[in-house]
């Protein structure tokens, strides 16, 4: 690490690129100044969301990763269940969605920094040709993007601009999290005055939150207490597993998040969240921000780029390519636990519908897991754990053991121009993943979950 305290701190506010690689971290440190600059937009913000959910029963987000995580947890923070979050491609959850809606009273709003990411724009094709009016329509990308193209031409009621200099994780407190959180009946203006609280308190020497856990982040992990132990947090762990996974876990080197995990092990560190009220996300996402930075100063690498994500991607573009793919068992939960040593983690991969059948599910499959390999064990949805941990899980340290859970996804659902629909698509993830781990030497193993009756 090149500096710590108050120099540490001076040099990142100074948007010094070597506290890390002194490569180009200085182009993506426009989080810092977010929630002051968003301060100004708020009134429009409300103004927008207003008149958008005018006359509308529902809304529905369209994005994966940094564009549905932080309204993930504002949703179950602040409690609306006329808000849903889309971020699986499995058919019948998207046929499930689709069943609840009043398709004419439903506002969508498409998000995805790049404009391009596939599922963002299957997702926002499939429900475009049943709710073609561009009235009911929002997008939320960074300007110039084929999404903003895209929107322009259908009339999108409203188009809002991402700021190019933050990563789709450190986007919380941008629009992304804001138009959300404003359709939600946030009181914005609130949440971010309680984000500046934090900006202002993290230019501190002393009494720097966080300083403070970025510290504690970093020297945990050069004593080998790699593995993050939070609390779940109303979804805020799922939101923190993207930050602290895709910040970190690259080069070899990566903090292993684990939400809801016994902080009890040599391997371990435990973390409380500050979430006394709801409005209290506007500090905690700046501080975890702020600390996830500072932390990466010990790791010596660059917090703001993903170099292992692509692999997967071009991994399911060529599965999808050459037709349709089946996925069979591979080894067994036994045989990979069995190879489990002190320090690794078990990940449980799930391409499943995500319901409360198959949370019960996979609860009972991570405690077999921790019984047997007395390892941590995280696990997450697919595809949406490739938007957040999958670059730990490729380009992090070679401690993890993935057990991939896959079922049956009944009958196709066309995706309106694509020659391929949502089953084959997530057939074609689960697929394009499991052999990007492969290729890297990764313990893994796939087992399929019987037929549904």
């Amino acid at each position: 690490m090149s500096g710590q305290g108050g120099e540490l701190v001076a040099r990142i506010w100074a948007r010094d690129p070597t506290v890390w690689t002194g490569t180009d971290e200085a182009r993506w440190l426009g989080w810092l100044d977010e929630p002051e600059r968003r301060r100004a937009d708020a009134e429009l913000l409300l103004r927008l969301a207003s008149e958008a959910a005018s006359g509308i029963e529902a809304v529905v987000l369209l994005g994966m990763g940094g564009s549905s995580l932080a309204p993930e947890v504002l949703r179950r923070s602040f409690g609306d269940g006329r808000f849903h979050v889309l971020d699986t491609t499995h058919p019948r959850a998207i046929r499930a969605l689709e069943a609840r809606l009043d398709l004419g009273r439903t506002l969508f709003i498409s998000a995805s920094k790049s404009g391009g990411t596939l599922e963002t724009r299957a997702h926002t094709e499939y429900f475009w040709k049943l709710a073609p009016r561009g009235e009911q329509w929002a997008a939320i990308t960074d300007p110039g993007s084929e999404l903003e193209r895209i929107a322009r031409e259908r009339g999108f009621r409203t188009i809002l601009a991402g700021e190019p200099t933050i990563g789709g994780r450190y986007s919380a407190l941008s629009p992304f999290g804001l138009l959300p959180a404003a359709l939600l009946g946030v009181d914005i203006e609130l949440l971010l005055a309680r984000a500046c609280e934090m900006a202002e308190a993290c230019h501190f020497d002393q009494g720097n939150p966080g300083l403070e856990l970025g510290l504690a982040l970093g020297e945990g992990w050069r004593e080998g207490r790699d593995k993050i132990c939070v609390p779940e947090g109303n979804g805020f762990g799922l939101w923190v597993e993207q930050l602290l996974a895709e910040s970190t876990g690259k080069q070899g080197r990566g903090l292993v998040p684990a939400p809801g995990e016994s902080g009890d092990g040599p391997d371990r560190q435990s973390h409380e969240l500050r979430l006394a009220d709801p409005y209290e996300l506007g500090q905690e996402f700046f501080r975890w921000e702020f600390a996830t930075a500072v932390a990466a100063s010990f790791l010596e690498i660059n917090p703001f780029d993903q170099p292992d994500v692509q692999a997967a991607k071009d991994r399911t573009n060529e599965v999808l390519a050459a037709g349709e793919v089946e996925l069979e068992p591979e080894s067994s939960p036994a045989e990979l636990f069995a190879r489990a040593e002190p320090g690794d983690y078990v990940c449980l991969q799930a391409f499943v519908e995500p319901t409360a059948a198959s949370e019960s599910r996979l609860a009972a499959l991570a405690d077999e897991a921790r019984v047997q390999t007395g390892c941590v064990v995280t696990h997450g949805y697919g595809p949406r754990y490739l938007h957040s941990t999958g670059q730990l899980h490729k380009g992090g340290p070679n401690s993890g053991l993935f057990l991939q859970v896959v079922e049956d996804y009944g009958p196709e659902l066309p995706i309106p121009g694509r020659d391929f629909g949502f089953a084959r698509l997530i057939r074609a993830q689960a697929a394009g993943d499991f052999e990007s781990l492969r290729e890297r030497g990764r313990r893994v193993a796939r087992v399929v979950l019987e037929e549904r009756a």
